[in-house]
This record gives C-alpha cells, sequence and structure tokens, in this order.
C-alpha cells in the first residue's frame, strides 16, 4: 500500500513541477504504473475531481501569484500555462478567481488560491479483503469494442457500459478490458470468456489475452458499487 501511494504522490509532484509545460495524462499515469483510464478513475476518487481540474486550478492560482507580484504581461503569463490567447486566458481567470487578470494587479484584490495535493491515506477499522495471485494461460475473450481517447475515457466509458446494459448483445459483461493503446487511443471492451461451440453474438468480435500473473479480487454486491 505504501509503496503505491507513494507512486501516485510523485505522479502529483509531476503535474506539480511540470505546470507551465504540455502535460500528458499518459506521462502522469506512468509515474503511478497505471492505465490513463484507471489513473483517472482513481484520482478522482481520492481527489474529488478530474485530473484537468486539478491542472487548471493550480496553473490558475500561480498566474493569479505572478499578475500580483510581478510586471509580467498577460500574454506571457496565459502563454506560459497552456492558453493560446489573452481571452481565452481571461475568460478562465475570470471564472476561477472571480476577477479579471488586469484587477489582479491591483493592491488588495481578492484572489483564491489552491494548494498542491499531497496523498495520506488513512485505514481505520479495517476489514478482510480476500484476494489471490494466480498465473493464467492465455484465453480468449469475445465481446464489444468502442475506441476511446485517454482524455475524455473517465467520461465516457461509463456511458458504454449504459448503453451495453440497455442492450446486452447476448453478453454477461464479465471484463472491461483497456487494449491496443496507441499514445492516447486504445480499445475498451466489453466481453466475455469466448465459448467454441456456441455463436459469436451478433456485433461481436474476439481476441486473445496473453497469459500472465494476475490478481483476483472478490467483489460482493452489485456492480459498479462491489468494486
Amino acid at each position: 500500500m505504501q509503496g503505491w501511494v507513494e507512486r501516485f504522490q510523485q505522479s502529483i509532484d509531476f503535474i506539480e513541477e511540470n505546470l507551465a509545460s504540455a502535460l500528458k495524462i499518459e506521462d502522469i499515469a506512468q509515474i503511478a504504473a497505471l492505465s490513463p483510464f484507471y489513473y483517472q478513475r482513481i484520482f478522482g476518487a481520492l481527489c474529488g475531481m478530474t485530473v484537468g481540474e486539478y491542472i487548471r486550478a493550480r496553473r490558475m492560482t500561480l498566474a493569479a501569484q505572478e499578475l500580483s507580484s510581478t510586471d509580467g504581461k498577460v500574454i506571457d503569463v496565459a502563454l506560459k500555462y497552456g492558453y493560446d490567447s489573452p481571452d481565452s486566458f481571461a475568460k478562465a481567470f475570470q471564472k476561477f478567481h472571480g476577477i479579471t487578470p488586469s484587477r489582479a494587479r491591483e493592491k488588495g484584490a481578492a484572489l483564491r488560491s489552491f494548494v498542491p495535493l499531497h496523498i495520506k491515506i488513512s485505514l481505520e477499522g479495517g476489514k478482510m479483503l480476500d484476494y489471490r495471485i494466480v498465473e493464467k494461460a492465455p484465453f480468449t475473450v469475445v465481446g464489444i469494442k468502442r475506441r476511446f481517447n485517454s482524455d475524455t475515457s473517465y467520461q465516457e466509458i461509463p456511458k458504454f457500459w449504459n448503453e451495453w446494459a440497455a442492450d446486452m448483445k447476448g453478453l454477461k459483461g464479465m471484463f472491461g478490458l483497456c487494449l491496443d493503446m496507441d499514445g492516447k487511443d486504445f480499445d475498451y471492451w466489453i466481453a466475455d470468456h469466448y465459448v467454441p461451440w456456441e455463436d459469436v453474438p451478433e456485433g461481436c468480435e474476439w481476441t486473445v489475452i496473453p497469459g500472465g500473473l494476475w490478481a483476483q479480487f472478490k467483489c460482493k454486491g452489485s456492480l459498479p458499487d462491489s468494486l
């Protein structure tokens, strides 16, 4: 647990060190040893906001500090924190701080500050978590897939599951699989074990999952809450 928390904190520290640079979710998630999709899910659960919202809040905090304490031009500060024009920067700035960038230079201007996150997990009263490590041979799954982008997958994949629930296409939905990463794009499958003597449901495809070590956890109750 401690090693995992440290890696996740390192990913947040990486964000903090690169707020004035282009940040990619793939690079951030890699530091925590997670896929972009699961990193965003865990970040949202731990921090109560999306990764993008956190980055914007931190950039707006630093931008306000620079405007109020230096003579830097608004356009230079806007470009530094990822905004292509003064107008888009001014809109984002006013939405966050409630005042325009020019007013931030006034003495006594009221500005908002969002401090960096520090992950601390405290376990109290704990309960048993049943799991086992197993080695699985390659196996075949059959299901439906859709291409997603890691920037929006956190919001879009739950919609994919809702669509499937409305028309299950002969699937039980045993697996949710992230496969075939290509930059920010990847395939997400809703799938079941492939049974050779049964027909592949209409609209479904099949793919082979490589063999390897798996951690198996018991989920008790209805999905997705039991996860």
